[in-house]
């Protein structure tokens, strides 16, 4: 039981920021992402001895993370579905967070923009964010993303081809309202 724990210990200390940057490319809410981090590491506990190996660690924790984050994100939506009294909605609520101290990969001076590129992520299907995130954001190569997604390198290519020509578009769009604004 001892080296159970020791070896999830190891996992957790190798992998906690990396699920964390996940939940939080995808919820930009830091209490969200503190959420999901813990019950990715939860279900990791517990499916520990169902991971066939037939892929990486890391690849498998990288699947756990978005699919949790995915569900959140599913669940929520549903939840705001119930509750829509002509207050602000909860993403326009997160929105306004992001665009204040939430954010800790940017500086005050592009937190407003950072919030326009992130709500416009956000309307990407969700095949197309998850490419873009794990290659614009993360980093990671094409064969890798390939792999996380269970998806063809030819799919993940059109994917973020996709991606970024709507995100193109969408941006234009969104920057050019924004500067309208700044300039009244």
């Amino acid at each position: 039981m001892q080296e159970k724990r020791e070896a999830f210990k190891k996992i957790y200390d190798e992998h906690h920021r990396l699920v964390y940057h996940i939940a939080f490319h995808y919820l930009q809410n830091v209490e969200e992402a503190e959420e999901i981090t813990q019950d990715v590491f939860v279900q990791i506990y517990q499916s520990a001895a169902k991971f066939e190996g037939k892929s990486s660690l890391k690849t498998w924790i990288y699947r756990i993370s978005i699919n949790k984050s995915l569900d959140f994100i599913k669940y929520k939506n549903s939840k705001k579905r119930w509750f829509i009294f002509g207050h602000k909605s909860q993403n326009e609520l997160e929105l306004a967070a992001v665009a204040s101290h939430e954010q800790p990969d940017t500086d005050l001076l592009h937190q407003e923009k950072t919030a326009i590129l992130y709500a416009v992520i956000n309307e990407l299907p969700t095949n197309q964010k998850t490419a873009f995130i794990l290659s614009k954001i993360d980093g990671l190569t094409h064969p890798e993303i390939s792999e996380i997604m269970q998806l063809t390198r030819s799919s993940i290519e059109a994917l973020l081809f996709r991606a970024k020509k709507t995100l193109q578009i969408k941006l234009a769009q969104k920057f050019e309202e924004y500067q309208k604004k700044k300039n009244n």
